[in-house]
């Protein structure tokens, strides 16, 4: 098992991973759901996974009007900046590498998660209509977004600068920027959800230009060899449309290619071959993901980096449920099988529970 090239080392630019295995992002709900500070659990989750090549953490709002549910984490003031240090440390302590993912969901909100009932922000008013989302006082239907001002919209690329330098201050090794499944980037980007007229909307580079300028105004912030950003190409989560995600797709990595960001995250879901068609034209560290039905398996993981897809891949699902998943891999180890019950929110069980290889020869 040890000859896998899941478990070799990688290292390009600022990247010096002992592994190929990143923990992909995974929200939990678990920080104070009244001032979006990590709790000492935060830290222990974190620390027990420190053998990861490369941790990527839940998203994190960029803003409290992008707050996504109960227990979402914010990185907006001093004290969830003192939150997540004490998160950085414990995962520096125990010899790991940690980057936040800066997150605004737009429309995946509702007044009940924001503050003083505010409705949600989106690139224009179109509401979900095939799912519900869950608040403190269960799951409720979607309401109709409200479409930001190219002032708010503005003001959303300085609030991920903001949060990036946030980021470095709490110790991470770097961000990601939360451009998949749905969410605001997202929800630029494609022709159902962004119907503006002005010069975040229209035309593709018009739909592309606040991914590239969150990118490029986050990477002035923090250096670009310290940013990553996560795309779902083709991606239907949260009824969203992209009508040609090649030539989108294509158009935003040939803009942000030449920037030399730290890495890109492809999460494969849609019929588009993200992986396939992106490669060529992304010059520097990929990571891989699949976002199926099932947790991916090792061999999938490690058929993308044989064939040269991507040099890095992340597991969610497996790493939630298994703190040592670069050592069970080594090994050969039985996987635990996560609970789908308790990822969202609770205490300790579900999060910092799952039995590790050292426990379970005792």
């Amino acid at each position: 098992m040890s000859d896998s090239p899941l478990l070799r080392p990688y290292r390009r630019g600022a990247l010096d991973l002992p592994n190929r295995i990143a923990m992909a992002p995974m929200t939990r709900g678990r920080a104070d759901d009244s001032t979006g500070v990590p709790t000492p659990l935060t830290a222990e989750y974190y620390a027990q996974r420190a053998s990861a090549g490369l941790i990527v953490t839940e998203g994190i709002y960029a803003n409290v009007l992008g707050k996504g549910g109960p227990g979402i984490p914010g990185l907006v003031d001093d004290a969830q900046v003192a939150g997540w240090r004490k998160v950085t440390d414990a995962v520096h302590a125990a010899g790991g590498r940690i980057f936040a993912q800066l997150w605004h969901v737009g429309r995946m909100t509702h007044p009940l998660i924001l503050p003083g009932g505010a409705t949600p922000l989106a690139p224009s008013p179109v509401r979900i209509t095939d799912a519900q989302i869950f608040t403190n006082q269960g799951l409720m239907d979607h309401v109709t977004p409200r479409a930001m001002t190219t002032a708010e919209v503005d003001a959303t690329v300085e609030d991920f600068a903001t949060e990036a330098r946030n980021a470095i201050a709490a110790g991470f090794d770097g961000v990601e920027i939360h451009g998949a499944n749905g969410y605001l980037i997202q929800q630029f980007l494609a022709e159902n959800t962004n119907q503006r007229t002005d010069r975040y909307g229209g035309s593709r580079n018009n739909r592309l230009r606040l991914a590239v300028d969150i990118v490029t105004a986050v990477a002035a912030e923090v250096g670009a060899e310290r940013v990553g950003l996560r795309i779902s190409p083709d991606n239907p989560e949260n009824q969203l449309a992209e009508q040609d995600p090649q030539t989108t797709y294509r158009t935003l990595l040939d803009t942000l290619d030449p920037l030399g960001l730290a890495y890109l995250h492809i999460i494969e879901r849609g019929e588009y071959p993200a992986l396939a068609d992106l490669r060529p034209r992304w010059s520097n560290t990929l990571i891989a993901n699949f976002n199926g039905p099932t947790p991916t398996t090792r061999a999938a993981g490690e058929k993308v980096l044989e064939t040269g897809l991507a040099d890095l891949f992340s597991f969610g699902r497996l790493f939630l449920a298994n703190p040592d998943l670069p050592a069970r891999f080594a090994t050969g180890a039985p996987i635990n099988e996560y609970s789908r019950e308790l990822v969202y929110g609770g205490g300790a069980e579900g999060y910092t529970d799952y039995p590790v290889l050292q426990a379970e020869r005792v």
